[in-house]
């Protein structure tokens, strides 16, 4: 374990420090349907922001036109506009909030569901090597991360530079000489800008992977499978350790963070603090000298409040700007991952023709990390451009409509890849793969599922009921369909038998299922989608007998009259196909009927023996 997390790594392709080209452009583009919004939204910012400084102006006018000149009247009259300028502002604020809201949010949903739609179209390669915490991660967090600079963020650099400059001319036309005086400090805001938003941008995207790597570990541990492991393996003060590590690097990040971010905003308040220190003493003796009025130098302070505060907080609002874009950046990376098996323009929907499936010397390899995922996301994985090996050789066969074709072999002889081919979940390198007489890269890709379906040795379960499982395959499916669909599949007896039937909950992954009663399920699934052509890689492997046999039965119903490509381990079970395939390292070595393949004393014929011997010896085994 500690060795995994050793390879662990960041993206080599990324600078810690330094966002990648284009963020910015591609960030204003997803504003661009929210502009109208975005407008109203900055209008009420900026009339918010001119009430800010009215306030001060006010204060004057009651010092030196009211207090001074002993009229209570013109007192008590600023006194209510002041109390009303704070219901607009507060009105304003209610309303900015709104807008935001409805900016950030819709922000967040079309992140989201645009990231989500992407990572559907990535091929089965992506998954096996993407840590889903990880990519959970980049849904969740940084899409939240990066719609704060379209709200709070976006609001508060408008407001504060608007703010600034109103300030500034207003503290110049009231008394240019403080002013002068005051702005002298102003160069000192622009380090500590510059030196901690860099440094918070590689600090905020080290905590952000960080953070994903500790989601996808307790993804990983917080389901039946991974619970089980730890428990069978005797590891939970192990998985503790390492969970208390990795929770570590977050903690002490998070106190770089906290730390650099009140260095920056301690060093900011110190010279404000100082520039106002500076007005009130060298005002205060003009004011002695009778060079301002008293109500100008209580209206200087307090606009120096809001000249040096937009200033600390547009300084602040680079460091979220930056902490922001890296969260586009993260998003965006996911979204820049180009889907190999994509749709042709001119695709078109499979044909109803006869069902058949023709492969014509296919060459096939998987492809190489760089080509499918991204290193970010691979938390054990290193990344690597290498082509990998050549998995299948010059593949030739056909299935006839209504057929059965059985293929067997050693274990990663390249069975199960032959069967991704024919839904198109892979591309074949060289070659192709037709379906009812068409190459499967020319038809749309909903057409070819629908005429395909699988059932595999592992069936996933989604953790919802039996009637949620059973509609992902036919949504407008009716009660007595699924009832059906349960009877061909011989489940129906145990579904119906259960007190909430098909609202029963399968749990996590079906795990509150037996390894039988799930196969029987996605075999009622597939019974209930209907397509034309079935892949079974190795449906009946690992069940005891009993369950076996049901599945078999089960199997039996749902193979009828249609094409079907089979995957045996147990290979008494495809004695009647009509062609059996013996596939060795990518080739297919030997084919013909059970009968045929025995006399010729192949490979086939070796593997029979030794499974014959070895079902004997267990069946000797289970008569003692």
């Amino acid at each position: 374990m500690r060795m995994m997390h050793q390879f662990s790594r960041q993206d080599p392709t990324k600078d810690g420090d330094k966002l990648a080209p284009g963020t910015t452009r591609r960030v204003l583009a997803f504003a661009k349907p929210y502009m109208r919004q975005i407008l109203a939204f900055l209008g009420l910012v900026i009339i918010a922001s001119a009430l800010i400084v009215a306030t001060p102006l006010l204060f004057k006018k009651i010092v030196d036109d009211g207090v001074l000149q002993g009229d209570g009247s013109l007192v008590t009259l600023l006194a209510l506009v002041i109390a009303g300028l704070a219901v607009a502002e507060a009105v304003l604020t209610l309303a900015q909030r709104w807008y935001s809201s409805r900016i950030g949010e819709g922000l967040i949903y079309d992140l989201r569901t645009q990231v989500f739609g992407h990572v559907q179209e990535m091929p089965l390669a992506f998954f096996s090597r993407t840590h889903t915490g990880s990519l959970v991660s980049r849904l969740n967090n940084d899409v939240i991360g990066a719609q704060r600079a379209f709200t709070s963020t976006l609001s508060g650099v408008v407001s504060n530079v608007i703010v600034l400059v109103l300030v500034a001319v207003t503290m110049l036309i009231l008394s240019w000489q403080i002013t002068l005086l005051a702005l002298m400090m102003l160069p000192l805001f622009l380090w500590p800008a510059k030196w901690a938003g860099r440094r918070l941008a590689g600090l905020t995207r080290e905590q952000m992977e960080t953070n994903a790597g500790m989601s996808t570990m307790m993804t990983e541990r917080f389901n039946v499978g991974g619970a089980m492991l730890v428990k069978l393996f005797g590891r939970p003060v192990e998985e503790q350790h390492e969970f208390s590590e990795r929770s570590a690097t977050v903690r002490d990040l998070g106190i770089r963070i906290a730390m650099t971010g009140r260095i920056f905003y301690s060093a900011l308040t110190l010279v404000a603090s100082l520039a106002t220190a500076l007005v009130y003493g060298i005002g205060g003796h003009l004011a002695i000298a009778e060079h301002v009025s008293v109500g100008t130098l209580l209206a200087l302070a307090a606009l120096m409040g809001r000249l040096y505060g937009p200033l600390t907080s547009l300084s602040n609002v680079r460091v979220d700007i930056m902490t922001a874009m890296v969260s586009f950046e993260r998003v965006f990376e996911v979204l820049d991952l180009v889907p190999m098996i994509r749709e042709q323009p001119h695709a078109k929907a499979l044909a109803d023709n006869p069902a058949t499936v023709r492969f014509a010397n296919v060459d096939f390899r998987y492809p190489s990390s760089d080509e499918v995922s991204l290193a970010s996301l691979e938390a054990a994985a290193r990344k690597d451009g290498r082509p990998s090996s050549q998995v299948l050789h010059d593949v030739s066969f056909d299935i006839g409509a209504g057929q059965m074709v059985a293929l067997v072999g050693p274990s990663g002889a390249g069975k199960t890849t032959l069967t991704h081919l024919v839904a198109r979940l892979y591309d074949v390198s060289a070659g192709s793969v037709r379906v009812g007489g068409e190459d499967v890269r020319d038809v749309t890709l909903a057409s070819l599922h629908d005429a395909v379906g699988y059932v595999t040795q592992d069936a996933h379960m989604f953790h919802d009921t039996i009637r949620a499982n059973l509609l992902y395959a036919r949504p407008d499916a009716t009660e007595p369909d699924m009832v059906a669909a349960l009877r061909g599949a011989q489940v129906w007896g145990l579904v119906g038998s259960l007190p909430d039937g098909l609202d029963t909950v399968v749990g996590d992954r079906g795990y509150r299922l037996s390894g039988g009663e799930r196969q029987r399920l996605a075999i009622a699934r597939l019974l209930l989608k209907a397509p034309r052509i079935i892949v079974l890689d190795e449906a009946t492997a690992h069940l005891d007998s009993e369950s076996e046999v049901a599945v078999r039965r089960a199997l039996d119903t749902a193979l009828e009259n249609r094409t079907s490509l089979v995957i045996a381990h147990r290979l008494s079970t495809v004695r009647h196909a009509d062609e059996i395939l013996v596939v060795d390292e990518g080739r297919i070595v030997e084919r013909g009927t059970h009968r045929d393949l025995l006399a010729a004393g192949g490979l086939y014929a070796d593997l029979y023996r030794t499974q014959f011997a070895a079902d004997a010896d267990d069946s000797a085994l289970t008569s003692l």
